[in-house]
């Protein structure tokens, strides 16, 4: 959300905001709607005002009894007036915070023009993407011919999209959450498993909702499935006070994650790509409110999540969000691909955003500043890694032409093994 009084000031921002990420907002209808918020809220105060003052008279009446009981009168015709001017004023007030909650953030300058992600641009890539002399298996053959998964009773027990992991991958699995947390504590941040089954207030808070609800699962008592622990930690500190002192705010967070994948219908049906129930780990950052601060924090979340892709020796690019595949609040969103052999394209692992104080704005988290007035603080996040869809990238780019998977160096200590085989035998 943003500060009514900058949206006023600046309708032109809003309106290239909204042209530039492709929605449909009027943010002349919201001005329309503000003023007359805006007057019936100057008309309900002088009625109340009015109401106030004619109480007094009253009681100032005690010895003329006819002078009362018209005062009387007055007032109550004033208090229907008063009533039915509120009564216009609340349904004001329902479309304004309706409107409100759908006014995009400005995009930053640097952030290309495009209709779909075809449009992102590429920074840079890292890595070479591995030559294999035999043909290659897509993960999904190296899972079943390794026992690795079971599709089809995962179907069976959570239909479309369902999976089992068995035996090493269950392993391996492990050994990746234990590894990135590590390197995570390591640069400061401070691990917490959080909730995936949450309020709606969060969800309208990160912006999820009300754009977003196609792709959450609601439960009938109006809770809602989160698909990304930024909503849990994001809502955490809403209505609070940050000291200043303790800026930044750097929250590691773990979580189920689900989503309803509305949308994608035809697209990645088999496999663990693209799935309904998932796992990850999930950097959040509150900061300072500093564009300059955001960009530092941006590029460094962006550089750690590298990290894990380079320590474990996996081919993947860097590209700039074009404004179509940018969320509501997102101010500039960078994505991490991974190159999957398979089918000889990257494949989008990691997320990399800031808000500036969109989401803060709207839940209400603030700090005081070095000159003593409240600021909302500024937030961040990107993925660290998220489970299942990792693997398939890391199975076919490990992949042998006997089928089996050579682990990465740097996940050999904490999955014990340096060879997943048929035999399922430690191989050195």
């Amino acid at each position: 959300m943003l500060d009514i009084k900058f949206i006023r000031e600046n309708p032109e921002l809003i309106r290239e905001a909204a042209r530039k990420k492709r929605l449909d907002f009027k943010v002349e209808r919201l001005i329309e709607v503000d003023d007359k918020r805006l007057a019936l809220l100057r008309e309900v105060e002088e009625m109340r005002a009015e109401q106030n003052k004619g109480g007094k008279e009253v009681a100032a009446q005690a010895g003329d009894e006819d002078a009362k009981t018209n005062l009387v009168d007055e007032l109550k015709n004033l208090k229907t007036e008063l009533k039915a001017k509120e009564d216009e004023l609340a349904a004001v007030l329902k479309e304004w915070q309706n409107l409100m909650l759908q006014v995009p953030n400005v995009p930053d300058v640097s952030v290309p023009e495009g209709e779909d992600e075809s449009k992102n641009q590429e920074l840079r890539r890292v890595g070479k993407p591995p030559s294999f002399s035999f043909p290659v298996k897509s993960h999904i053959e190296l899972m079943q011919n390794l026992d690795l998964a079971d599709f089809e009773r995962g179907v069976k027990i959570a239909g479309f999209r369902g999976y089992i992991l068995k035996n090493d991958l269950v392993l391996l699995t492990l050994a990746l959450w234990r590894y990135v947390l590590e390197h995570f504590v390591r640069l400061g941040f401070q691990p917490l498993f959080v909730p995936s089954l949450l309020k709606k207030e969060s969800f309208l808070g990160t912006g999820f909702l009300p754009q977003g609800g196609d792709d959450l699962y609601e439960t009938k008592d109006g809770f809602y499935l989160s698909g990304t622990a930024e909503v849990a930690v994001m809502g955490a500190f809403a209505d609070e006070v940050i000291p200043r002192e303790k800026l930044p705010v750097k929250v590691f967070a773990f979580s189920p994650c689900f989503r309803r994948e509305a949308g994608s219908h035809g697209k990645d049906t088999k496999g663990l790509v693209r799935v309904h129930e998932f796992f990850k780990w999930e950097q959040v950052v509150l900061c300072e409110a500093s564009h300059e601060v955001s960009v530092k924090h941006h590029e460094e979340i962006t550089a750690y999540a590298e990290q894990i892709l380079q320590t474990l020796k996996l081919p993947y690019r860097v590209v700039l969000n074009c404004g179509s595949d940018l969320g509501l609040g997102q101010v500039k969103k960078y994505d991490l691909e991974v190159w999957l052999p398979s089918e000889k394209k990257y494949l989008e692992t990691h997320s990399a955003s800031y808000y500036h104080d969109f989401q803060t704005r709207r839940l209400n988290i603030r700090y005081r500043a070095a000159d003593g007035k409240f600021r909302f603080v500024h937030s961040l996040n990107n993925t660290a890694v998220a489970t299942p869809r990792f693997l398939a990238a890391l199975l076919e780019n490990y992949q042998q032409a006997d089928g089996s998977i050579v682990v990465p160096q740097a996940l050999v200590p904490y999955f014990g093994k340096q060879v997943i085989s048929q035999s399922n035998e430690a191989t050195s």
